[in-house]
């Protein structure tokens, strides 16, 4: 048995979590809060066969797509201010994060 974590963009959880449904997979959906933008994410997991595994990961690569997106930086508060970009920046968000665990030992109650 293994257990597939993905943290993958908000945009994309709802997308991911039908693609898993339409192909019989469950998942459980956690908020979670990315550190680099502080942005909503969202944390799936994913119990499956081992042979389960590709295709399951296959799915996310399909739904999770990364893409530019312009974001204004925040001043860190009682940071340096010379650290500060007082104007949007681009950069690239999206796609997933994808970890792959045994597990030992897994009950449905």
């Amino acid at each position: 048995m293994k257990l597939i974590i993905a943290v993958v963009q908000d945009k994309d959880s709802m997308r991911l979590v039908e693609g898993l449904v339409d192909k019989g997979y469950r998942s459980t959906k956690l908020a979670s809060t990315g550190g680099f933008l502080r942005e909503g994410n969202t944390t799936l997991l994913i119990g499956v066969e081992q042979q389960q595994v590709d295709e399951v990961v296959s799915i996310i690569k399909k739904t999770c797509r990364s893409r530019e997106q312009l974001v204004t930086p925040i001043s860190p508060v009682g940071g340096p201010t010379d650290l500060y970009v007082p104007y949007p920046v681009e950069v690239v968000v999206g796609g997933a994060t994808v970890f792959v665990l045994d597990v030992e030992r897994f009950e449905k109650v």
